[in-house]
């Protein structure tokens, strides 16, 4: 029977970028360059994302982030912007959660941008005229229970 000369199988691969958790220096933006919150993610390494400029766009995941860096709905990332396109654009980096609140803090960001909902789409959390999720019972319910 052969010897296994590989270093592990695919959890070893998965538990990989383990060690990203030291503090990385912030990057602000270049020419050519734009923050961005994602919308909503499309499957095959793209995801819609509103630019700061206004611009809704579609954008491309580069290999060096596709399976490796997750992005999702509500992520503040910096897209390169395309010459040639101006509807598409491609992902360079996603800002963890801490550096997009020093990015709205440093001014880069609007004041209206909201961070950490999970959910881009503009849904509100405080629904007041939708229906309740829950039950409220009286006294004498409970007592016939």
């Amino acid at each position: 029977m052969p010897k296994n000369k590989g270093k592990g199988g695919k959890n070893r691969k998965r538990g990989k970028n383990e060690a990203d958790d030291e503090k990385r220096e912030l990057i602000f933006k270049e020419d050519g360059q734009e923050y961005a919150q994602v919308l909503r993610m499309l499957g095959n390494g793209r995801c819609e994302a509103m630019c700061i400029d206004g611009a809704k766009r579609l954008c491309h995941i580069r290999g060096k982030m596709h399976k490796k860096v997750w992005i999702g709905a509500g992520d503040i990332i910096l897209v390169g912007l395309r010459d040639y396109q101006d509807d598409k654009a491609d992902v360079i980096l996603k800002y963890m959660p801490d550096e997009a609140r020093l990015l709205k803090a440093y001014g880069e960001l609007p004041e209206t941008t909201r961070l950490n909902e999970g959910i881009a789409a503009g849904i509100d959390d405080d629904d007041e005229a939708g229906p309740d999720n829950y039950i409220e019972f009286e006294d004498e319910d409970i007592d016939r229970i």
